[in-house]
């Protein structure tokens, strides 16, 4: 019998989600859908200068909604909030700390104003993230993350994987409701 690949078996959950749902249903995501708030101060990614909330942070021309502490309940987010989160908080964020990429951080980032600059964003994040785990092997798996994530430092790689995948295939799974909201309130027309 051979020995199971864990880190195949740990991408697969993610790559197989990714390639055959969400990645399809993301592709033509418009700047209507990216930028709709379905409530009222709902959190956002807004150009600079044109946030109601709290704190706002971005260095180039758009920032991302937010408070510290978080409110409660907390806002209403959008679909270009969501994934400035995921593509920051989640992703780049993670590289940086993980695999070698350039810091990341929400008050330094630049985010995308534009539907088709958000999903460029979001897959070049995702091709960081999946070749930094494609190349762990079972002892890297195995090895606490230690202080890059001073959240759970004693947690392993494999455990940082997991989460990092049910982060991906939560928010962006909210992503999609979201643009079926829109469509089916009218909010299209």
């Amino acid at each position: 019998m051979s020995a199971l690949d864990w880190n195949l078996t740990l991408r697969d959950q993610w790559e197989h989600h990714w390639e055959h749902q969400l990645k399809p249903r993301l592709a033509d995501l418009t700047d209507a859908e990216y930028s709709w708030s379905p409530t009222p101060d709902a959190w956002s990614v807004r150009p600079r200068g044109a946030s109601q909330a709290p704190l706002h942070a971005g260095a180039g021309d758009f920032t991302i909604d937010f408070a510290f502490p978080q409110p409660v309940p907390p806002p209403f987010t959008t679909i270009s909030w969501r994934l400035g989160h995921v593509i920051v908080g989640v992703l780049a964020m993670r590289n940086a700390a993980h695999f070698g990429a350039p810091p990341a951080a929400y008050e330094t980032w630049d985010y995308a104003g534009t539907a088709a600059a958000a999903l460029e964003q979001l897959e070049t994040q995702l091709a960081r993230w999946t070749e930094g785990v494609r190349a762990l092997d079972d002892t890297a798996l195995a090895t606490q993350v230690g202080e890059r994530e001073p959240a759970f430092p004693e947690r392993t790689m494999a455990d940082l994987v997991l989460h990092i995948q049910r982060e991906l295939i939560h928010h962006l799974s909210e992503v999609c409701l979201l643009r079926d909201l829109h469509h089916h309130t009218g909010a299209h027309r």
